[in-house]
């Protein structure tokens, strides 16, 4: 049994480390360049197996150099993989992220692939019967509702990574017991103007145990609805933001298992996520839970 499985996207990362940001049509030189394993499900699952949960993604690869790396970074960080297909004759879903050290952002450009979208088999579906917590992130859209729908039927808890505003994601909503979307996608989702008002509008529309809104630098908000509740960020050199967020929604899975209340999951996920953006790499940079655990005793909190 696992206690944590995943349902969505894997992306072959290259990173472009850079002292500023390129004007079109002219030539910069990389301080670095790297390749690293991305993706928002993905790279929650190596960051809660870095903390300690036994984890397991479902998914489909391709045979090509970046699914090939895909699959060897997952073994790498002890994430499962014996229910990936994989695919030949396809391309990956990868990325070019450039890394601005001047300005501490990173800029992405993506290009999807054009692997099948997953269909979940019966061994897969006994995976997800048999886990604590399922995590989607709004990609593999129709696999991610089944699997949902599944583990709500079986008492296992589902955790949305909602980052993006993909298309028809409104019909996974209702199936998440955990709601963790970005600023952007709560103000854009609900046409809100304020975080505030858009987490009481997510909670009431779908009903999840917890509405956890990610500000990125502002740190970011919690409803349970009852009561509204900010939580800090906790500062740090950056380095490499690129994969924060992923690692919050990782680290956030990881503290739920462990029994954490709300709060306290996401005071956990922040000092996980600060100590991954010192580090370059979204899955290098993952903490332990010693890491996160010292962060947050050095900054007052005892856990």
């Amino acid at each position: 049994m696992f206690e944590i499985v995943g349902v969505g996207s894997a992306v072959y990362d290259t990173l472009i480390v850079t002292n500023s940001f390129p004007v079109e049509d002219t030539k910069i030189r990389a301080k670095k360049t790297m390749q690293s394993g991305g993706g928002p499900c993905s790279t929650g699952l190596v960051a809660a197996a870095k903390l300690g949960a036994s984890c397991a993604y479902i998914g489909v690869l391709s045979d090509d150099a970046g699914g090939k790396f895909l699959l060897s970074d997952f073994e790498k960080f002890n994430v499962d993989v014996q229910s990936v297909q994989v695919m030949s004759g396809y391309s990956s879903f990868s990325s070019f992220v450039i890394l601005n050290e001047d300005s501490a952002t990173r800029t992405c450009v993506a290009y999807r692939g054009d692997l099948p979208e997953l269909v979940l088999d019966e061994a897969q579906k006994q995976k997800l019967i048999a886990a604590k917590l399922l995590m989607v992130d709004g990609n593999e859209l129709n696999a991610a509702i089944e699997a949902a729908t599944i583990a709500k039927a079986n008492g296992v808890k589902v955790l949305y990574d909602a980052g993006g505003l993909y298309q028809n994601v409104e019909t996974l909503l209702p199936l998440c017991d955990i709601l963790i979307p970005s600023e952007e996608f709560a103000l854009g989702f609900t046409g809100e103007k304020d975080a505030e008002t858009a987490a009481k509008k997510l909670f009431t529309q779908f009903s999840p145990e917890v509405v956890v809104i990610t500000q990125g630098k502002r740190g970011g908000i919690l409803y349970d609805g009852t009561e509204l509740r900010p939580y800090p960020i906790l500062d740090a050199v950056v380095v490499d933001s690129n994969g924060a967020g992923d690692v919050f929604h990782g680290a956030f899975a990881y503290a739920v298992v462990q029994g954490y209340n709300a709060y306290q999951s996401c005071l956990f996920s922040s000092a996980a996520s600060a100590i991954k953006c010192t580090k370059l790499g979204a899955r290098n940079g993952a903490p332990t839970r010693d890491e996160v655990i010292n962060l947050l005793r050095r900054n007052g909190y005892e856990f």
